[in-house]
């Protein structure tokens, strides 16, 4: 019997790219893709005949952590491999406490992939190797890596300005108007703040500036 995957990304060209990985192996069988994790939770809704889903993490309306969370707590015979571009350790420990079984990157070849899927569907855990050493890290130390972090991250005031308004949910204009700047100096501040907090997106950035008390 195949193996019933679903992917989950908001990027088509990314999802076209892992079904062709997929595609080599007559084991396996691509049941759905989905777009982001609201769009995942409605097709389970309608169809959980699923053995284990490939799942992004940065997507827009519910991103894979929070989305591998509920499904973990809906369907949990249901397996998840985090596949993504980024082995950041916060995104690497909060896959975890979700519930993930697995860790990948994206630019995995298909071979590694395959074995990923079958080691993860048989009980173990797919990870690379960079991602299982900074889960061991993280797990032998966890505590003094968020010290660190928390001393690490300088934001200037203006930049601290632009998150609080980021946080009220206001647009790049609105903020702009705010602050009397023009919209490309608040995108040129994003694009600095989310260097500075290793961040990739609004809601990760203000959910981590407020963890570490900057706003």
């Amino acid at each position: 019997m195949k193996t019933r995957i679903a992917i989950v990304d908001d990027n088509n060209f990314l999802i076209k790219t892992v079904a062709e990985k997929l595609s080599f192996f007559e084991d396996l069988e691509v049941k759905f893709v989905a777009t982001n994790g609201q769009d995942l939770l409605e097709k389970l809704d309608e169809n959980n005949s699923v053995d284990l889903i490939l799942m992004d993490i940065e997507m827009p309306t519910l991103n894979g952590i929070e989305a591998t969370e509920q499904v973990k707590q809906k369907y949990p015979q249901i397996k998840i491999i985090m596949l993504t571009v980024f082995d950041n350790d916060e995104n690497i420990f909060n896959a975890i406490k979700a519930g993930a079984d697995g860790y990948l990157l994206k630019e995995i070849n298909a071979g590694d992939l395959h074995s990923g899927i079958l080691d993860t569907l048989n009980g173990g855990a797919a990870m690379n190797p960079s991602i299982a050493l900074k889960t061991l890290k993280l797990l032998r130390n966890p505590f003094v890596e968020n010290n660190e972090e928390k001393e690490q991250i300088k934001l200037t005031e203006r930049e601290i300005d632009v998150l609080e308004q980021l946080s009220k949910g206001l647009s790049y204009n609105a903020i702009a108007e705010n602050l009397i700047l023009s919209t490309g100096t608040i995108r040129k501040h994003i694009e600095n703040m989310y260097r500075k907090l290793q961040v990739h997106n609004k809601l990760d950035a203000v959910q981590k500036a407020r963890r570490n008390n900057i706003i």
